[in-house]
């Protein structure tokens, strides 16, 4: 028992690495690509703060989408728990 907890504990604590990463580098990598952009067009920012706007929304989404599914399933499972073992009452 106390390996299974430890190995989620683990598994979830790299998901969230994994997520934070995620919601930081991507944008940044946008970012860098909008200055690039913007450099040779020789525009104000806008591709800059467009791109990283952009990537942030979509990162913010997916990791809140994610979450939900993981929730959901995560309902399930119980749900099917609590009705193979019956009402705790």
């Amino acid at each position: 028992m106390a390996k299974a907890r430890t190995r989620e504990m683990r598994e979830g604590s790299g998901d969230a690495f994994a997520a934070a990463f995620e919601l930081v580098a991507t944008p940044a990598i946008f970012g860098f690509l909008g200055w690039l952009l913007d450099g040779r067009m020789g525009t104000a920012p806008i591709f800059t703060v467009a791109f990283v706007v952009i990537a942030l929304a979509y990162a913010s989404w997916r990791l809140a989408h994610d979450y939900g599914e993981s929730l959901e399933r995560a309902r399930v499972v119980r749900h099917d728990a609590w009705r193979a073992e019956g009402s705790p009452l």
